[in-house]
Protein backbone atom coordinates (compact mmCIF):
# COMPACT_ATOMS: atom_id res chain seq x y z
CA UNK A 1 0.00 0.00 0.00
CA UNK A 2 1.43 3.85 -0.71
CA UNK A 3 1.02 6.02 1.97
CA UNK A 4 1.12 9.49 0.98
CA UNK A 5 1.77 12.30 4.02
CA UNK A 6 0.90 15.96 2.83
CA UNK A 7 1.36 19.60 4.46
CA UNK A 8 4.29 19.00 6.47
CA UNK A 9 7.86 19.83 5.36
CA UNK A 10 10.59 16.98 3.77
CA UNK A 11 14.30 17.20 4.24
CA UNK A 12 16.16 17.77 0.89
CA UNK A 13 19.74 16.69 1.32
CA UNK A 14 20.68 18.68 -1.34
CA UNK A 15 19.47 21.73 -0.19
CA UNK A 16 20.03 21.08 2.83
CA UNK A 17 16.85 22.09 4.34
CA UNK A 18 13.70 21.76 4.51
CA UNK A 19 10.71 22.11 1.26
CA UNK A 20 7.20 22.10 1.37
CA UNK A 21 6.21 18.98 -0.31
CA UNK A 22 4.80 15.85 0.01
CA UNK A 23 6.47 12.34 0.85
CA UNK A 24 4.96 8.95 -0.04
CA UNK A 25 6.29 5.70 0.68
CA UNK A 26 5.22 2.00 -0.21
CA UNK A 27 4.46 -0.61 2.60
CA UNK A 28 5.22 -3.56 0.77
CA UNK A 29 8.20 -2.63 -1.50
CA UNK A 30 9.88 -0.16 1.90
CA UNK A 31 10.80 2.09 -0.46
CA UNK A 32 10.15 6.25 -0.68
CA UNK A 33 7.76 6.45 -4.27
CA UNK A 34 8.10 9.93 -4.50
CA UNK A 35 8.46 13.85 -3.13
CA UNK A 36 7.03 16.84 -4.34
CA UNK A 37 3.66 18.35 -5.31
CA UNK A 38 0.61 16.07 -3.38
CA UNK A 39 -1.16 16.17 -7.01
CA UNK A 40 1.06 13.96 -8.90
CA UNK A 41 1.59 11.33 -6.13
CA UNK A 42 -0.88 8.99 -6.08
CA UNK A 43 -1.52 6.87 -2.87
CA UNK A 44 -4.31 4.84 -1.51
CA UNK A 45 -3.40 6.47 1.92
CA UNK A 46 -3.46 10.09 2.80
CA UNK A 47 -2.57 11.44 5.91
CA UNK A 48 -1.65 15.34 6.93
CA UNK A 49 1.43 15.90 8.77
CA UNK A 50 0.84 20.24 8.81
CA UNK A 51 2.65 21.08 11.51
CA UNK A 52 5.54 18.35 11.27
CA UNK A 53 8.71 17.61 9.38
CA UNK A 54 9.99 14.40 7.99
CA UNK A 55 13.56 13.82 8.49
CA UNK A 56 15.76 10.58 7.52
CA UNK A 57 15.85 8.78 10.29
CA UNK A 58 18.78 8.04 12.34
CA UNK A 59 21.70 5.59 12.74
CA UNK A 60 23.87 4.82 16.11
CA UNK A 61 26.82 3.31 14.82
CA UNK A 62 27.78 2.79 19.18
CA UNK A 63 25.07 0.88 21.74
CA UNK A 64 25.12 -0.90 24.15
CA UNK A 65 21.85 -3.89 24.18
CA UNK A 66 23.66 -5.30 26.87
CA UNK A 67 21.72 -8.81 25.72
CA UNK A 68 23.04 -11.28 25.57
CA UNK A 69 23.63 -12.02 29.28
CA UNK A 70 22.92 -8.97 30.99
CA UNK A 71 19.44 -8.03 30.47
CA UNK A 72 18.73 -7.02 34.11
CA UNK A 73 20.59 -3.29 32.32
CA UNK A 74 18.32 -3.57 29.13
CA UNK A 75 16.99 -6.43 27.45
CA UNK A 76 16.82 -6.49 22.81
CA UNK A 77 13.27 -5.28 22.74
CA UNK A 78 13.65 -2.57 24.97
CA UNK A 79 16.89 -1.18 23.98
CA UNK A 80 15.49 -1.90 20.33
CA UNK A 81 11.84 -0.12 21.18
CA UNK A 82 14.25 2.93 22.69
CA UNK A 83 15.81 3.10 19.60
CA UNK A 84 12.74 3.43 17.37
CA UNK A 85 11.28 6.43 19.81
CA UNK A 86 14.42 8.16 19.79
CA UNK A 87 14.01 8.08 15.74
CA UNK A 88 16.52 5.46 15.44
CA UNK A 89 15.78 2.82 12.70
CA UNK A 90 19.25 0.83 12.31
CA UNK A 91 21.85 0.54 15.51
CA UNK A 92 24.87 -1.35 16.37
CA UNK A 93 25.40 -3.19 19.55
CA UNK A 94 28.79 -3.07 21.00
CA UNK A 95 29.94 -6.49 21.99
CA UNK A 96 30.71 -6.45 25.67
CA UNK A 97 27.93 -8.56 26.47
CA UNK A 98 27.72 -11.95 28.36
CA UNK A 99 29.21 -14.09 26.81
CA UNK A 100 30.62 -11.42 24.43
CA UNK A 101 29.99 -11.33 20.78
CA UNK A 102 32.90 -13.28 19.42
CA UNK A 103 30.42 -16.15 17.95
CA UNK A 104 29.18 -16.68 14.93
CA UNK A 105 26.00 -18.24 16.63
CA UNK A 106 25.83 -15.20 18.47
CA UNK A 107 25.62 -12.70 15.55
CA UNK A 108 22.89 -14.99 14.16
CA UNK A 109 21.39 -14.70 16.98
CA UNK A 110 21.09 -11.14 17.74
CA UNK A 111 20.05 -10.21 14.24
CA UNK A 112 17.22 -13.22 13.89
CA UNK A 113 15.87 -11.99 17.28
CA UNK A 114 15.86 -8.64 16.38
CA UNK A 115 13.90 -8.75 13.15
CA UNK A 116 11.40 -10.78 15.21
CA UNK A 117 10.97 -7.95 17.23
CA UNK A 118 10.27 -5.36 14.18
CA UNK A 119 11.42 -2.12 15.60
CA UNK A 120 15.02 -0.67 14.84
CA UNK A 121 17.01 -2.94 12.56
CA UNK A 122 20.16 -4.33 15.07
CA UNK A 123 23.73 -4.88 13.54
CA UNK A 124 25.89 -6.39 16.13
CA UNK A 125 29.66 -5.08 16.28
CA UNK A 126 32.11 -8.38 16.91
CA UNK A 127 35.02 -8.79 19.08
CA UNK A 128 38.31 -7.28 17.96
CA UNK A 129 40.11 -9.91 20.42
CA UNK A 130 38.83 -13.09 21.71
CA UNK A 131 35.92 -12.42 24.46
CA UNK A 132 37.92 -9.19 24.64
CA UNK A 133 40.71 -10.16 26.26
CA UNK A 134 43.44 -8.47 23.90
CA UNK A 135 45.62 -11.56 24.00
CA UNK A 136 44.25 -13.39 20.23
CA UNK A 137 42.25 -11.99 17.82
CA UNK A 138 38.90 -13.10 16.55
CA UNK A 139 37.45 -15.04 13.71
CA UNK A 140 37.29 -12.03 11.38
CA UNK A 141 36.00 -14.04 8.16
CA UNK A 142 33.41 -15.76 10.02
CA UNK A 143 31.87 -13.09 12.07
CA UNK A 144 31.39 -11.09 8.95
CA UNK A 145 29.94 -13.53 7.26
CA UNK A 146 27.13 -14.10 9.95
CA UNK A 147 26.81 -10.46 10.19
CA UNK A 148 28.91 -8.36 11.79
CA UNK A 149 29.20 -4.46 10.65
CA UNK A 150 32.65 -4.02 12.00
CA UNK A 151 34.69 -5.27 15.15
CA UNK A 152 35.63 -3.76 18.59
CA UNK A 153 36.71 -4.42 22.20
CA UNK A 154 34.49 -1.09 23.16
CA UNK A 155 34.50 -1.15 26.88
CA UNK A 156 38.46 -2.14 26.50
CA UNK A 157 41.06 -0.41 24.26
CA UNK A 158 43.38 -3.15 22.85
CA UNK A 159 47.23 -2.87 25.19
CA UNK A 160 49.04 -4.81 22.46
CA UNK A 161 50.00 -2.32 20.23
CA UNK A 162 51.36 -5.70 17.51
CA UNK A 163 48.31 -7.24 18.18
CA UNK A 164 46.46 -4.40 17.03
CA UNK A 165 48.87 -3.93 13.89
CA UNK A 166 47.88 -7.29 12.84
CA UNK A 167 44.30 -6.41 13.78
CA UNK A 168 44.04 -3.65 11.51
CA UNK A 169 45.54 -5.82 8.65
CA UNK A 170 43.40 -8.17 8.54
CA UNK A 171 40.45 -5.45 8.83
CA UNK A 172 41.96 -4.01 5.91
CA UNK A 173 41.83 -6.93 3.88
CA UNK A 174 38.43 -7.85 4.44
CA UNK A 175 37.11 -4.36 4.45
CA UNK A 176 35.78 -3.93 7.93
CA UNK A 177 36.26 -1.18 10.40
CA UNK A 178 38.22 -1.40 13.45
CA UNK A 179 36.27 0.76 16.12
CA UNK A 180 38.21 1.67 18.44
CA UNK A 181 37.88 2.19 22.65
CA UNK A 182 40.57 4.39 22.87
CA UNK A 183 41.95 4.09 26.54
CA UNK A 184 46.01 3.32 27.40
CA UNK A 185 45.13 1.58 30.91
CA UNK A 186 48.65 1.98 31.55
CA UNK A 187 47.70 5.72 32.01
CA UNK A 188 44.40 5.94 32.74
CA UNK A 189 44.56 3.16 35.76
CA UNK A 190 40.99 2.91 36.19
CA UNK A 191 40.15 6.44 36.56
CA UNK A 192 36.55 7.71 36.77
CA UNK A 193 36.79 11.18 36.13
CA UNK A 194 38.16 13.80 34.69
CA UNK A 195 41.19 15.17 36.85
CA UNK A 196 39.26 18.32 38.29
CA UNK A 197 36.19 16.67 39.07
CA UNK A 198 37.97 14.17 40.59
CA UNK A 199 40.48 16.84 42.78
CA UNK A 200 36.81 17.90 43.83
CA UNK A 201 35.29 14.83 44.37
CA UNK A 202 37.33 13.02 45.95
CA UNK A 203 37.37 10.13 43.30
CA UNK A 204 40.09 8.25 40.98
CA UNK A 205 41.21 10.85 38.35
CA UNK A 206 41.54 9.58 34.40
CA UNK A 207 43.95 11.77 32.27
CA UNK A 208 43.20 12.48 28.91
CA UNK A 209 46.42 11.70 27.35
CA UNK A 210 45.53 7.79 28.05
CA UNK A 211 42.66 8.36 24.93
CA UNK A 212 44.46 10.69 22.90
CA UNK A 213 47.98 8.25 23.49
CA UNK A 214 45.98 5.24 21.77
CA UNK A 215 44.29 7.35 19.16
CA UNK A 216 47.59 8.39 17.79
CA UNK A 217 48.88 5.07 17.95
CA UNK A 218 46.34 3.37 15.92
CA UNK A 219 45.90 6.50 13.56
CA UNK A 220 49.85 5.70 12.97
CA UNK A 221 48.47 1.80 12.39
CA UNK A 222 45.92 2.46 10.20
CA UNK A 223 48.59 4.91 7.53
CA UNK A 224 50.61 1.39 7.88
CA UNK A 225 48.11 -1.26 7.12
CA UNK A 226 45.20 0.71 5.24
CA UNK A 227 42.79 -0.15 7.31
CA UNK A 228 39.62 1.78 8.22
CA UNK A 229 39.81 2.96 11.73
CA UNK A 230 36.75 4.08 13.60
CA UNK A 231 37.23 6.24 17.02
CA UNK A 232 34.95 5.88 19.17
CA UNK A 233 33.52 8.66 21.74
CA UNK A 234 36.28 11.42 21.22
CA UNK A 235 36.35 14.00 24.49
CA UNK A 236 39.47 15.72 24.40
CA UNK A 237 40.76 18.65 22.25
CA UNK A 238 44.50 16.47 21.54
CA UNK A 239 41.75 13.64 20.23
CA UNK A 240 40.22 15.30 17.99
CA UNK A 241 43.47 17.07 16.59
CA UNK A 242 44.76 14.11 16.17
CA UNK A 243 42.14 12.88 14.01
CA UNK A 244 42.15 15.93 11.81
CA UNK A 245 45.32 14.93 11.38
CA UNK A 246 44.81 11.69 10.22
CA UNK A 247 42.31 12.69 7.79
CA UNK A 248 44.94 15.34 6.01
CA UNK A 249 47.42 12.57 5.63
CA UNK A 250 44.52 10.76 3.82
CA UNK A 251 44.46 7.92 6.51
CA UNK A 252 41.07 6.17 6.10
CA UNK A 253 40.27 7.41 10.16
CA UNK A 254 36.16 8.98 10.89
CA UNK A 255 35.10 9.68 14.47
CA UNK A 256 31.98 9.47 16.85
CA UNK A 257 30.84 12.25 19.16
CA UNK A 258 28.47 11.69 21.73
CA UNK A 259 25.57 14.35 22.90
CA UNK A 260 26.57 14.38 26.52
CA UNK A 261 30.38 15.48 25.19
CA UNK A 262 29.22 18.21 23.11
CA UNK A 263 26.83 19.12 25.58
CA UNK A 264 28.66 18.69 28.74
CA UNK A 265 32.03 19.36 30.47
CA UNK A 266 33.22 18.09 34.12
CA UNK A 267 32.34 21.02 35.91
CA UNK A 268 28.39 20.47 35.52
CA UNK A 269 29.10 17.66 37.81
CA UNK A 270 28.61 19.12 40.90
CA UNK A 271 27.69 16.40 43.24
CA UNK A 272 28.77 12.68 43.69
CA UNK A 273 25.84 11.08 41.48
CA UNK A 274 27.56 8.36 39.17
CA UNK A 275 24.83 8.86 36.36
CA UNK A 276 27.20 11.43 35.28
CA UNK A 277 30.13 9.19 34.97
CA UNK A 278 30.85 8.12 31.65
CA UNK A 279 34.03 6.66 29.78
CA UNK A 280 35.74 8.34 28.60
CA UNK A 281 34.80 11.02 31.48
CA UNK A 282 33.84 14.57 30.49
CA UNK A 283 36.47 16.79 29.99
CA UNK A 284 37.41 20.28 30.72
CA UNK A 285 35.02 23.04 29.33
CA UNK A 286 38.13 24.04 26.75
CA UNK A 287 37.56 20.27 24.93
CA UNK A 288 34.00 20.41 24.89
CA UNK A 289 34.28 23.68 22.79
CA UNK A 290 37.15 21.90 20.96
CA UNK A 291 34.95 18.74 20.38
CA UNK A 292 32.11 21.00 18.90
CA UNK A 293 34.41 22.68 17.03
CA UNK A 294 35.37 19.57 15.76
CA UNK A 295 32.23 18.19 14.89
CA UNK A 296 30.84 21.38 13.66
CA UNK A 297 33.70 21.30 10.62
CA UNK A 298 33.06 17.75 10.03
CA UNK A 299 36.16 16.29 11.95
CA UNK A 300 34.37 14.16 13.86
CA UNK A 301 32.10 12.13 11.38
CA UNK A 302 28.85 11.38 13.74
CA UNK A 303 26.59 11.29 16.46
CA UNK A 304 26.29 8.18 18.34
CA UNK A 305 25.18 7.70 21.82
CA UNK A 306 27.00 4.95 23.29
CA UNK A 307 23.63 4.20 25.05
CA UNK A 308 24.70 2.34 28.22
CA UNK A 309 22.00 1.29 30.25
CA UNK A 310 22.53 -0.10 34.02
CA UNK A 311 20.09 -1.31 36.68
CA UNK A 312 19.25 1.58 39.57
CA UNK A 313 21.73 -0.52 41.91
CA UNK A 314 24.24 -0.70 40.55
CA UNK A 315 24.60 3.18 39.66
CA UNK A 316 24.31 3.86 43.23
CA UNK A 317 27.45 2.41 44.52
CA UNK A 318 29.10 5.41 43.79
CA UNK A 319 31.83 7.61 41.68
CA UNK A 320 34.41 4.88 42.37
CA UNK A 321 32.62 1.65 41.84
CA UNK A 322 29.35 2.46 39.78
CA UNK A 323 30.01 1.32 36.22
CA UNK A 324 30.59 3.64 33.49
CA UNK A 325 28.09 4.75 31.19
CA UNK A 326 24.48 6.69 30.37
CA UNK A 327 21.51 6.02 28.24
CA UNK A 328 20.61 7.97 25.20
CA UNK A 329 18.69 6.98 22.53
CA UNK A 330 15.45 8.31 23.42
CA UNK A 331 17.07 11.68 24.21
CA UNK A 332 19.78 12.41 21.50
CA UNK A 333 17.79 14.46 18.80
CA UNK A 334 15.93 16.27 21.14
CA UNK A 335 19.38 17.38 23.28
CA UNK A 336 21.03 18.30 20.62
CA UNK A 337 18.52 20.18 18.45
CA UNK A 338 17.78 22.30 21.14
CA UNK A 339 21.30 23.13 22.70
CA UNK A 340 23.36 23.44 19.10
CA UNK A 341 21.16 24.05 16.90
CA UNK A 342 18.52 26.21 18.15
CA UNK A 343 21.46 28.02 19.68
CA UNK A 344 22.71 28.64 16.56
CA UNK A 345 26.24 26.53 17.00
CA UNK A 346 25.30 23.81 14.45
CA UNK A 347 23.22 24.11 11.44
CA UNK A 348 20.44 21.55 11.42
CA UNK A 349 22.49 20.51 8.06
CA UNK A 350 25.41 19.06 9.66
CA UNK A 351 23.30 17.53 12.70
CA UNK A 352 20.98 15.89 9.67
CA UNK A 353 24.00 14.50 8.22
CA UNK A 354 25.75 13.50 11.41
CA UNK A 355 22.87 11.47 12.84
CA UNK A 356 21.41 10.25 9.88
CA UNK A 357 23.44 10.40 5.95
CA UNK A 358 26.96 10.35 6.68
CA UNK A 359 27.06 7.19 9.31
CA UNK A 360 24.85 5.06 6.55
CA UNK A 361 27.73 6.23 4.13
CA UNK A 362 30.74 5.67 6.27
CA UNK A 363 29.18 1.46 7.06
CA UNK A 364 27.87 0.97 3.73
CA UNK A 365 24.19 0.73 5.27
CA UNK A 366 21.46 1.81 3.52
CA UNK A 367 18.99 4.91 4.24
CA UNK A 368 20.42 8.38 4.89
CA UNK A 369 18.06 10.22 2.57
CA UNK A 370 14.95 11.17 1.38
CA UNK A 371 14.19 10.62 -2.59
CA UNK A 372 12.55 8.21 -4.71
CA UNK A 373 13.88 4.49 -4.88
CA UNK A 374 15.30 4.96 -1.45
CA UNK A 375 14.19 2.73 1.79
CA UNK A 376 11.90 4.45 3.54
CA UNK A 377 13.78 5.07 6.63
CA UNK A 378 11.61 8.15 8.25
CA UNK A 379 11.16 10.03 11.46
CA UNK A 380 8.41 12.52 11.67
CA UNK A 381 9.17 14.79 14.39
CA UNK A 382 7.74 17.99 15.92
CA UNK A 383 10.28 20.87 16.00
CA UNK A 384 8.41 23.57 17.88
CA UNK A 385 7.06 20.79 20.85
CA UNK A 386 9.38 21.19 23.93
CA UNK A 387 8.97 18.61 26.51
CA UNK A 388 10.31 17.70 29.86
CA UNK A 389 12.93 14.51 30.04
CA UNK A 390 11.59 12.38 32.31
CA UNK A 391 13.32 8.91 32.49
CA UNK A 392 10.32 7.18 33.81
CA UNK A 393 8.90 7.53 31.00
CA UNK A 394 11.79 6.01 28.48
CA UNK A 395 10.95 2.56 27.31
CA UNK A 396 14.60 1.70 27.61
CA UNK A 397 15.47 -0.51 30.91
CA UNK A 398 17.90 2.06 31.96
CA UNK A 399 17.36 5.52 33.75
CA UNK A 400 20.84 6.58 34.48
CA UNK A 401 20.67 9.92 32.60
CA UNK A 402 22.00 13.13 33.82
CA UNK A 403 19.70 15.02 31.61
CA UNK A 404 16.91 13.99 33.94
CA UNK A 405 13.82 17.02 34.74
CA UNK A 406 15.63 19.14 31.32
CA UNK A 407 13.23 20.95 29.11
CA UNK A 408 14.11 20.22 25.41
CA UNK A 409 12.44 20.93 22.05
CA UNK A 410 11.86 18.76 19.02
CA UNK A 411 9.81 15.50 19.39
CA UNK A 412 10.28 12.16 17.84
CA UNK A 413 6.66 11.58 16.67
CA UNK A 414 6.55 8.19 14.18
CA UNK A 415 9.53 6.34 12.70
CA UNK A 416 9.66 4.74 9.75
CA UNK A 417 11.31 1.64 8.92
CA UNK A 418 11.25 0.34 5.50
CA UNK A 419 7.70 1.63 4.51
CA UNK A 420 6.62 0.24 8.30
CA UNK A 421 5.60 2.25 11.19
CA UNK A 422 8.11 0.64 14.22
CA UNK A 423 7.18 3.52 16.92
CA UNK A 424 4.39 5.57 17.10
CA UNK A 425 4.05 8.58 20.04
CA UNK A 426 2.50 6.82 23.10
CA UNK A 427 2.65 3.24 22.03
CA UNK A 428 2.84 0.58 25.25
CA UNK A 429 6.46 -0.41 25.88
CA UNK A 430 6.88 -3.98 25.13
CA UNK A 431 6.98 -6.82 27.53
Amino acid sequence: MRIRWDGGRVWDSGLGDFMEASVAFDTETGEIVAVGHPSAIRAEEVRSIRGLCVLPSFVDVHVHLRDPGLTHKETLASGLQAAAAGGFTQVACMPNTKPPIARVEIVEDIIRRGEAIGKAEVHPIACLTVDQEGEALANYEALAKAGALGFSDDGRGVQDGGLMREALTKLAALGKPAMIHAEDESISRGGALHEQAAARLGTTAQPGSAEAAMIARDILLAEETGAHLHVCHVSREASAALVRFGKRRGIRVTAEVTPHHLLLSERDIQRADANWKVNPPLASEEDRRACLAAFADGTLDVIATDHAPHHPDEKAKGMHEAPFGMVGLETAFALLYTGLVREGLVPMRRLVEAMSERPCRLFGLEGGQIRPGARADLVLVDLGRRWTIDPGAFYTKGRNTPFAGQSVVGKVIETIRAGRAIFREGEERLS
